[in-house]
């Protein structure tokens, strides 16, 4: 195991079993992520650091014509993901694993691609997370989307605000990527993509989107 799972481990342990209910108030645009997703009947859509199962499931149910699979580096929240999908009556639907942000295969879960692949607050957490972003694109096929939902840079917010936010996310390893845009559009750039980038409640938030031209 290496040392970021032993890392998440240690954090979530005791936390799994309160996670999605102390994260709801402040873990905003998860849900217009999913709202967004729309993937093709019959796609398949992978998360990147699916934790507790929360956002898989609801995907699921809000795109049921659709396949999902989820890879976490922690394997505490992957044992609290697979009760909750199965709890849901969602086996079938969602599968999950353990891989690693930056080194995950580009054949995990076989050798069809995934339509949609989505970081739901985890780049923040991805010591890597450049490197994480550009595997994703790697596996990404034409007419395929990365879709990100994570914290803002908070500009527009009180700087009060902004300094306390970040001293309590730093005590869970969470840090924002205030160049999460440029980094974004820079490798939309590199790598022949498009991409949409928006500001949630005055920058509390991100919400963005790299797109690959269809065939």
């Amino acid at each position: 195991m290496n040392q970021s799972a032993l890392l998440m481990d240690r954090i979530y342990a005791w936390q799994t079993g309160i996670y999605d209910l102390t994260r709801r108030p402040y873990l905003l645009g998860r849900d217009q992520l999913i709202e967004s997703l729309s993937p093709p009947f019959g796609g398949r859509v992978l998360e990147v650091g699916c934790g507790t199962g929360r956002n898989l499931i609801n995907a699921a149910r809000r795109w049921p014509k659709a396949s999902y699979f989820g890879f976490d580096v922690s394997a505490v929240m992957l044992e609290k993901a697979k009760n909750e999908i199965a709890r849901a009556d969602l086996d079938g639907v969602i599968r999950v694993t353990q891989a690693d942000a930056v080194n995950f295969p580009k054949l995990l879960f076989g050798e069809q691609p995934f339509q949609r692949i989505y970081f739901s607050y985890t780049l923040s957490m991805i010591p890597d997370w450049i490197a994480a972003l550009e595997r994703a694109v790697d596996a990404l096929p034409p007419g395929g989307s990365i879709l990100v939902a994570d914290f803002g840079d908070q500009r527009e917010l009180p700087s009060f605000f902004r300094s306390l936010l970040r001293r309590w996310l730093s005590l869970f390893h969470v840090t924002p990527r205030d160049d999460l845009e440029r980094v974004m559009r820079d490798l939309a750039s590199r790598r022949g993509l498009a991409c949409d980038f928006h500001r949630l409640y005055r920058g509390y938030a991100f919400l963005a989107a790299l797109r690959r031209p269809g065939v």
